[in-house]
């Protein structure tokens, strides 16, 4: 008998995974920046290298965490409201029906640690993972949905994933623009 919480611990390192790829490459980013401006030679002086290194990395690594959690957050309640709003089952097996779906973003995971040093393969893995996973979620509650109730999940996520994704970034052009506005010239 298959046991139903065998792969609950996936998402976790899923995100475990995703957050340290990033922070690595983002850690070598933001190292290499700190010896050009001149930075990183009064901090040796009080913290080691590895120290150093592993204080950046570790701080990362944590934000990281911290932006992938609040995500996959945001992703089981947009999908549960979706069954909600949409789907025949009222019983949760569509729930028990997608929760083989972490496996996607686990190997997903595993293939950005390979891809460590390139930002873009990273990056595009991840939302590979996305695509792909969707297309799963789609697939598996499929069979408790009616054809306009389907066409009804897709709009939603694609309408909800659109509008998060457009207040994001009229957010941070507002904040960068009034910043550069702010600067004395």
């Amino acid at each position: 008998m298959k046991n139903a919480y065998l792969t609950s611990h996936f998402p976790l390192f899923s995100i475990i995974l995703f957050s340290l790829s990033l922070s690595m490459y983002s850690e070598k980013q933001i190292s290499f920046y700190l010896k050009e401006i001149g930075l990183y030679e009064g901090m040796i002086e009080f913290f080691s290298e590895n120290g150093i290194r592993l204080s950046i990395l570790f701080l990362l690594w944590l934000f990281f965490f911290m932006l992938f959690a609040a995500l996959k957050l945001i992703a089981n309640t947009i999908n549960e409201v979706s069954l909600l709003f949409f789907s025949k089952d009222e019983e949760g097996g569509d729930l028990n029906k997608v929760r083989g779906g972490s496996w996607i973003f686990l190997i997903a995971g595993v293939v950005s640690i390979v891809t460590v040093l390139q930002l873009y393969i990273t990056l595009a893995v991840l939302l590979a993972a996305c695509i792909v996973y969707f297309i799963y979620f789609i697939y598996k509650v499929s069979y408790s949905l009616s054809a306009p109730a389907l066409i009804g999940m897709i709009f939603f996520h694609m309408f909800f994933w659109f509008s998060f994704i457009l207040a994001v970034a009229y957010t941070f052009l507002k904040l960068y623009n009034s910043m550069i506005a702010s600067l004395p010239l």
